[in-house]
């Protein structure tokens, strides 16, 4: 047996037995978690504090984060996953019948690797350079590690479907810090000298995805006793 092939048979037992773990609350959970809809008005605190810091400069920041996120996507979903081609666990026949799926959800073709996972790892990866205080940059990459953990409940990615897509996500988002703080440090400069006051940036982004994460607790309650 190979490298590739003991690689693929853990990567299945470990999947198996995530995905084993669910109940009806946290496949509603998951499923809205996994929404990147849902999501929406915690980028926009982000951005917002960004825009609100660094004013005019606020422009690059803004691209880095566009460019951050539209790399790891076409990496990930345009390049990667159709140069490898791995089915995602719920399209896989040999273990169809084992896997716990969520309202029928099944994604995609190709799983290998996880857009989610590179998506979500990028952002947090990015924003936490920006914001640089230690609450944000914890519970941004626990927001990361959820995200990548929903793809595994809901039967549509293997664990090495999210780690590679971790890996693509942090890569990318490395190269666009080092690329502004090349073609503008001027905008490093600045923040360093009001670094107090960006601090206390982080409070919003981190109350929007509080309260973002306590509707999803609630629209999981209600999904049970409404069904």
């Amino acid at each position: 047996m190979n490298l590739i092939e003991t690689l693929r048979i853990w990567d299945t037992n470990l999947f198996l037995a995530l995905n084993g773990i669910h109940s009806p609350f946290f496949d509603g959970f998951m499923m809205a978690f996994s929404n990147k809809l849902v999501w929406i008005p915690f980028y926009i605190s982000v951005l917002y504090v960004m825009i609100k810091q660094w004013k005019s400069e606020a422009f690059w920041i803004v691209l880095s984060f566009a460019i951050c996120i539209l790399l790891a996507d076409q990496i990930s979903s345009g390049i990667i996953k159709n140069a490898v081609q791995r089915l995602r666990p719920s399209r896989e026949e040999t273990i169809s019948g084992l896997v716990h799926l969520v309202d029928g959800y099944r994604g995609g073709k190709y799983g290998f690797v996880s857009s989610h996972a590179a998506n979500s790892l990028g952002f947090a990866v990015l924003s936490a350079y920006f914001f640089r205080k230690r609450s944000y940059t914890l519970i941004i990459l626990l927001w990361s590690l959820i995200t990548g953990y929903s793809r595994i409940y809901l039967g549509v990615h293997y664990p090495l479907d999210v780690m590679g897509g971790y890996l693509v996500g942090f890569f990318v988002a490395i190269f666009c810090y080092w690329l502004l703080k090349k073609l503008k440090p001027n905008i490093f400069y600045v923040s360093s000298r009001f670094r107090s006051k960006r601090f206390a940036d982080s409070t919003l982004p981190l109350l929007v995805l509080t309260f973002t994460v306590v509707g999803i607790f609630g629209w999981s309650l209600i999904r049970i006793l409404a069904f």
